[in-house]
Order: structure tokens, then C-alpha cells, then sequence
């Protein structure tokens, strides 16, 4: 099986090009073959923005995957699986395989299933992964904000409709980053509100990329966030 390519999950950061780590862009350069999320419309992923910086046209092997935002079992199996297969083929051929994903490759990413599958089906495939900075590290940085000092207890949740879960996340924690927040902004605030931390929230859109927003909190009752939207809330 020594003729058979690696797989590589690579985290390319929170949006910055020059965020990526050196050992990220060597295994960019050395792999023939660059997997990347791809958006049905054609438009790139954020992902493949990041990367683009590092990579000539026709360079590489650019492997457009499509994971359907559904929750239908029968599609996301039958999409999951094709995905495999297609990277699986590349494997086969002895070419090495960067599957690129914002943020770190085993938080909250897509790579997790890609790779757990890939076990599954093809146990033989080697899987390494190079981990990236995270888009509350960005965040963090960004907005001036230390997250953790001593013995503060810091979170990183996604944010849901259940309101008493949000809050008893934020009394239970000195820091809250709370992931794909956009949804459910309106519930946020009202307990923020309830919690008296109104003034000690932050919320940042496609954190240290070229379309970075940095909302203050009145901005947000009428605004139409996109998905990467983040709120950090700091005692």
C-alpha cells in the first residue's frame, strides 16, 4: 500500500492568507492535489479564497467537493460518499491530497466527516492533519480581547434557539465565543440584555479576511449577517 497517497487535513486559518502556518504552506506546495469545499453556484469557497494566494493557475489539481446543506440522510450519504470516492481516486493514483478548511481541520469542520468516512471505507489511506488558527484566535486578536487569563474558563458553543442553554452558558464561563450566531442574533440579545453583558459582546464577521466586519452591537437588529459570523462575549 506504500504507492498510495496521504490525506491531509489543512487548516489555512480564519481568513488571512499570511495566517497560515509554514508547515501548511509546505504541504500546499509538495501536494499535487488540492481538495476544497465548492459552492454550487461556482463561486469559490472561503477556503479556496485563502489558499489562492499560494497556488498558480493550473498548478494543481483542484478538486471541487459539494456538501449539500440538507438535513435528508439519503442526500447526505449519497454526497458524502461521492466526495470519498473522488478524493479516494486521487489516493489511489499515489498524489498526495490537502483537503484545505478555514480554522483548524478538527474544530467544527468539514474535514472531521471526510476523514471519519474515509476510515471507514478505505482504512489503508494514511490521514495526517496540520492544524490551523481557529476564527476565535482571529477574533480575539482582532478585537483586543484576551480571552482567558489565570483560571477564566473560556467556551466555544454554537449558537442555538435554546435560550436557557445560552445563558447558562454565559454564567457559567468568564468567555463565550459563540459560532454560527447569525441565526439566532435576536435571542443573543435578549439574553444578553437579561444578563446585563449587552456592553461586553462583540460580534465580527469573516474575521481577519478582506471582508471583515466588525459590528457594534445597535448595527445589529437590522443587519443580514452571513454564516461566519461570530460573537464574543468577555466578562
Amino acid at each position: 500500500m506504500s504507492n498510495l497517497g496521504t490525506l491531509y487535513g489543512l487548516g489555512v486559518g480564519p481568513g488571512d492568507p499570511e495566517l497560515i502556518t509554514v508547515k501548511a504552506f509546505r504541504v500546499i506546495q509538495e501536494s499535487p492535489v488540492i481538495a476544497y469545499p465548492r459552492k454550487r453556484k461556482g463561486s469559490k469557497s472561503y477556503a479556496q479564497r485563502i489558499v489562492d494566494a499560494y497556488i498558480r493557475p493550473g498548478e494543481k489539481d483542484m478538486l471541487g467537493l459539494v456538501f449539500p446543506m440538507t438535513k435528508d440522510q439519503v442526500i447526505l450519504d449519497r454526497e458524502w460518499n461521492k466526495a470519498v470516492e473522488l478524493v479516494y481516486e486521487k489516493l489511489q493514483e499515489g498524489k498526495d491530497v490537502a483537503f484545505v478548511t478555514e480554522g483548524d481541520p478538527l474544530l467544527y469542520s468539514t474535514f472531521i466527516h471526510m476523514m471519519k468516512l474515509m476510515q471507514e471505507l478505505h482504512p489503508e489511506i494514511e490521514i495526517k492533519t496540520v492544524p490551523g488558527i481557529s476564527s476565535f484566535n482571529g477574533s480575539a486578536s482582532r478585537l483586543g480581547i484576551a480571552l482567558a487569563d489565570g483560571d477564566d474558563h473560556v467556551a466555544i458553543i454554537p449558537a442555538t434557539d435554546d435560550y436557557a442553554a445560552m445563558k447558562k452558558a454565559l454564567e457559567d464561563h468568564d468567555a463565550v465565543v459563540f459560532i454560527k450566531v447569525a441565526k439566532v442574533m435576536d435571542l443573543m440579545i435578549q439574553v444578553l440584555k437579561e444578563l446585563n453583558l449587552y456592553d461586553k459582546a462583540s460580534v465580527v464577521t469573516k474575521v481577519t479576511s478582506d471582508e471583515e466586519v466588525i459590528w457594534t452591537m445597535d448595527e445589529l437588529e437590522d443587519a443580514e449577517l452571513e454564516y461566519l459570523t461570530l460573537m464574543v462575549v468577555r466578562k
